[in-house]
Parts: structure tokens; sequence; C-alpha cells
């Protein structure tokens, strides 16, 4: 289903772009953060898309996510769906917004899909699939994470454009003192795992809140590619049903990399 899902997204992400860079109203849910007629739109089609895809599969997204625990409970297998994560960049005008789609089974990411509206490309993967990124007009190119920073290069840590805390920023300083300077790739959404999974950044520790949705397509992708994501307790990260959808920290990077153990230590 993964190449079907491919195509559900990109058209979700045709949805959106009418709203973008537009006279577009915005009100907040009751979490407090936004929401336009674009993530509605997305939402529809994907949600309507799915439904025809698999109908026996049940759909939890950002936007339809008032589901009881006692019914996602009884799921073995279900979508996660942000129909636009990056709303904020999508407000402001940015590119870096994205439709995330993911497949899980038992807790577990069987694949995602990580599309961009503004220029159609998308990655895709699952641990065991392998993983990919394809151009709008282009055919899908392998990708994979890199196990070292590159010889020319700074180790490179991905971070948000938006968020961070005291203890993010106290693992950054403790892990530029063990690899030496640091260089930041500041970007939103789901791209930060991708870059990841491209081989063009090392490592995405992130010890601030992030919703189920938000995570879990790219970290299909990001496994695909021969990486990981872990809880700071270096367990595996998982998506159980629970009552809170939030998730709690974790850390993006290379499944193989040589500074693995370096870096767990400092968490």
């Amino acid at each position: 289903m993964m190449h079907e899902v491919v195509k559900l997204a990109r058209l979700a992400g045709e949805a959106i772009l009418p709203f973008w860079r537009a006279d577009v109203a915005v009100s907040n849910k009751a979490d407090d953060s936004p929401v336009t007629a674009a993530d509605l739109a997305a939402h529809r089609v994907i949600a309507d898309g799915l439904l025809a895809l698999a109908p026996q599969i049940p759909v939890l997204s950002e936007e339809d996510c008032n589901i009881p625990l006692s019914e996602r409970q009884g799921w073995s297998r279900w979508w996660l769906v942000d129909p636009l994560d990056g709303t904020k960049e999508f407000i402001a005008g940015s590119e870096e917004f994205t439709v995330n789609i993911a497949l899980i089974e038992h807790g577990e990411v069987v694949f995602g899909v990580v599309t961009m509206p503004t220029n159609g490309r998308a990655y895709f993967g699952g641990r065991g699939l392998g993983a990919w990124r394809a151009e709008a007009d282009g055919e899908a190119l392998a990708v994979q994470v890199r196990t070292a920073p590159p010889t020319d290069g700074r180790f490179t840590v991905v971070a948000s454009r938006r968020h961070s805390s005291p203890e993010q920023e106290a693992l950054l300083a403790g892990l530029g003192a063990a690899v030496g300077e640091l260089a930041l790739a500041n970007i939103g959404s789901s791209l930060k795992f991708c870059l990841l999974a491209e081989g063009s950044a090392d490592c995405y520790p992130r010890l601030a809140p992030t919703s189920q949705w938000d995570t879990a397509a790219a970290q299909g992708v990001l496994e695909g590619a021969g990486g990981e994501v872990i809880g700071v307790d270096g367990q595996p990260f998982r998506y159980p049903a629970r009552e809170s959808l939030l998730n709690p920290f974790f850390l993006a990077l290379p499944a193989k990399a040589v500074w693995r153990q370096a870096f767990l230590s400092l968490v």
C-alpha cells in the first residue's frame, strides 16, 4: 500500500496549496495549537482516500483524534495521520510543512510517507523495506543514513526552529564537548527526520513536546534508511494506545553510528 499512500499524500498536498500564502483564517484548538482550512481540507482527502484503500483499517488523525481509548485499545493496525505538519510554518509562508501518513501495527511503525506540498517531494519507507526520496517528476532514489560525520564537515544536529527546552540545550552542550563544534540544521516539521534519513545530518534529539502524528511517518522513513528512534531510556520508540497522544522525549540517530554509545551516555 505504500506507493498508493504516496499518491494520496500528494493529493492532500494539492488540497493544501490553494490556502498557502493566502489570507487563510486561523483558529485555535483546545490545546491552543493553530488549525486552518488547509488542515481540514487535507484531512478530508486523506480520510476518504484511506477508507477507499483499506476500509478495515481505522484512522487516527490530528484533525479527528477524539476517539476514546477504549476503542483505540482494540485496534491492532491503524493509520496515524498529520494532514498538515508544521501549521505554524505554513501560516508564516514557509515551505517547511508536510503531509504525514504512517501505518502502525501493534504500536510499531510499518511504513511512513512524508510529502512536501510545495514541491511534490516525497520520502517514504519502513524498517526492513528500505527508504526512498522522490521528486514530483522523478524516479524514487534510495536514501541511507550516514554512520559517521563527513571528514570535511562538522557533526550536524537537527533542531526545531520553534521548540527547545533546557534539557535539550544541556544535551547539545554535552554533545559539543564530546564531538567538537556542532553545526545546527534548523528546519520545520517532520523534515528533521528526513535530513537524517538522506544522510544530510547526524542526529535529532527532541527533549520537547511532540504528538504521535508528528513523528510516526518520518520515523518509518528513518528506520527504512538505517536509522532508529529511541526514548531517553534507550528503548525503541513505539506508539501504544494510551490516553495521552503526546510523545515522550526521544532521540533519532543512525542505528549503527560510530558515536552512538558516547552520545547515549550523555542522556
